[in-house]
């Protein structure tokens, strides 16, 4: 997983899997947690960058938008 929309992805995997009973309870509730910890953990260097007034370089966010759709 390198970025944010890799992450989401990768929740969407976990979710179908549990409504189709892939995955257990309990191992979804985990992956879960991990996950909610690395946004947390992104939010804290946000959080951080924006008391120090400075603009943060964060990989995990830093993605490419292929295409941009406008009215």
């Amino acid at each position: 997983m390198k970025n944010v929309v890799d992450l989401r992805n990768e929740l969407i995997v976990i979710f179908n899997q549990l409504k189709t009973g892939a995955i257990s309870h309990a191992d979804a509730k985990e992956l879960n947690n991990s996950a909610g910890k690395i946004i947390n953990s992104v939010k804290v260097e946000l959080e951080y960058a924006g008391l120090c007034k400075t603009i943060p370089s964060i990989a995990f966010l830093d993605i490419k938008i292929n295409s941009v759709k406008t009215k």
